[in-house]
């Protein structure tokens, strides 16, 4: 299920992701999403899609996720 907006994220990644990841997180779990809709654990593999995406712009740092540099 695309998301059309950063409120309907999960609330993990609303609690947890500056807005700006959150963003990165929504547009490509949503471009992964029409990507692999025909194929079975298609949320999933959307899911690990996003988190990779924003792993490429942001790391964790204790509690919190700040820009790479």
């Amino acid at each position: 299920m695309p998301y059309a907006t950063i409120a309907e994220l999960p609330l993990p990644v609303r609690r947890h992701l500056p807005v700006h990841a959150q963003e990165i997180y929504r547009a490509a779990f949503n471009q992964a999403y029409a990507a692999h809709r025909e194929e079975p654990g298609c949320e999933q593999t959307a899911c690990r899609i996003a988190w990779a995406a924003v792993k490429r712009c942001y790391v964790k740092a204790g509690v919190d996720w700040i820009p790479r540099v």
